[in-house]
């Protein structure tokens, strides 16, 4: 009995040194580029990133992926490897990398578009599935088993495991991992949307019990259009909404909380609307994210550092006008929602997609990369940037990271198709995922492909 103790306590020591090992070399591992005195310089090439306290781990271009222009990213775990996969929107599809050597990614395949190429595209992870929309013409819902990632062994093309066509196109997709819901946002139920894409709904909840077969709960108009969203069950400060399933969606003009525990009767809780004083600029609100004690959020005007009249000029009389601003909005009352703090970088420049883990908040800036801002004292509106990375080096390179990477003058938002026409601040950086046990982030950038990124010792 002793003996068989030993051989299996031993064998216990093996594994578990053996990890460990794993484990600390993949924290010793070489960065790609290691951030030295503002620049991140890549050997043997003369490409540079200007950064700050974030090293480039690793990279795959546009080439590698076969597309010409990216747009969103998230991200997966596989719970019974550990391994991280890496997942980003392309013009002409859905990009899947393995990262678990963040240092050497490899590219594993494409699921392509399910109609045609578009400059939008959105994905969520619900258990181990995939699911993707785009403002392709007649995409639908693409659903895809991520686990068949696991035994890819050369670059594959995918194709969906369900595709769900009760509606056309749609802007985005939030997963409510906690109730089994998803949530897509800017669609057009049953083809409904016209050239000018009205008809487009701002609710449609599907029930994702069955992940390859969901079933479609409801769909509503009555909020508006919602371009992004959020759906929480709520553990905030306000006790009147504890344990209820809150929606946040934001509506082009302002942000509307909607209580969505009832399926069959969705309430209307507040709407949070621009004060007067934030008035001066172009307005679009684009994207929101609440603090891990849910009593902030984080609110993204994607035009509010532009001049007025520069969408209707399509870029010929457009200006930047202001530092990056973001809006910290106090939401400790969801039936009244409040301006707590406008916060400003230290450049100009457009805001896109942002994301809170723990105390700190992401945000995918366009031609400024990625910023990285400290909210400890978010009570006291002492935030401010701890870290960065920018990947639009195009400023200063014209595309030699990628042959196709020449800046492309793309709307990279409006559910109208126009709104970013001819105007070259939509570049550079759309979205960012810092959610990975590994503390890798990624990076889509829409000129010159994924970027991993780690915050340096």
């Amino acid at each position: 009995m002793f003996k068989y103790f030993t051989v299996l306590f031993c064998s216990f020591l093996i594994i578990s040194c053996e990890y460990e090992s794993f484990e600390l070399e993949k924290d010793l591992q070489t960065p790609l580029a290691s951030c030295i005195d503002g620049v991140a310089k890549i050997p043997g090439t003369d490409l540079e990133f200007s950064c700050l306290n974030y090293d480039l781990i690793g990279h795959v271009s546009l080439d590698e992926m076969d597309a010409e222009y990216g747009n969103d990213c998230w991200g997966w775990t596989d719970n019974s490897t550990g391994k991280e996969y890496a997942i980003m929107g392309l013009t002409n599809g859905t990009a899947f990398i393995d990262i678990s050597d963040p240092v050497k990614p490899i590219y594993l395949g494409k699921l392509p578009t399910a109609t045609t190429e578009s400059s939008w595209r959105d994905m969520k992870v619900y258990k181990n599935y995939l699911y993707v929309v785009s403002e392709a013409i007649d995409h639908g819902l693409q659903i895809f088993d991520l686990t068949k990632l696991k035994v890819v062994d050369s670059p594959t093309v995918f194709s969906s495991d369900f595709s769900f066509n009760e509606f056309g196109q749609a802007h985005n997709i939030a997963i409510n991992e906690d109730s089994g819901y998803a949530y897509i946002a800017g669609s057009c139920y049953q083809n409904s949307c016209k050239q000018d894409r009205s008809g487009s709904k701002g609710l449609y909840v599907l029930d994702l019990l069955n992940p390859l077969n969901p079933e479609a709960v409801i769909e509503l108009p009555d909020f508006g259009y919602s371009h992004d969203i959020q759906v929480v069950n709520y553990k905030g400060p306000d006790i009147n909404f504890f344990g209820e399933e809150i929606y946040i969606g934001s509506n082009e003009n302002r942000v509307v909380f909607v209580n969505v525990s009832d399926k069959n009767n969705p309430v209307l809780i507040s709407e949070f609307e621009y004060p007067e004083e934030v008035t001066n600029t172009e307005q679009y609100t684009h994207q929101a994210w609440l603090t891990k004690d849910q009593k902030y959020l984080f609110l993204g005007d994607e035009l509010d550092e532009l001049q007025i009249g520069c969408i209707e000029s399509k870029g010929q009389n457009c200006d930047l006008v202001d530092n990056t601003k973001t809006y910290v909005v106090d939401v400790e009352d969801l039936k009244h929602p409040k301006l707590h703090y406008i916060y400003k970088s230290n450049l100009e420049g457009i805001d896109h997609n942002g994301y809170v883990n723990n105390t700190e908040f992401y945000l995918a800036s366009y031609t400024n990369g990625l910023r990285v801002i400290d909210i400890l004292n978010i009570n006291q509106k002492n935030i401010f940037e701890i870290g960065f990375f920018d990947t639009y080096f195009e400023k200063e390179h014209s595309g030699a990271f990628n042959k196709v990477g020449q800046a492309k003058l793309l709307d990279p938002g409006g559910h109208d198709g126009r709104k970013g026409e001819n105007i070259e601040y939509f570049n550079g950086a759309w979205s960012t995922y810092p959610f990975f046990k590994s503390e890798n982030i990624l990076i889509s950038d829409i000129n010159s492909g994924l970027f991993i990124v780690k915050k340096q010792n």
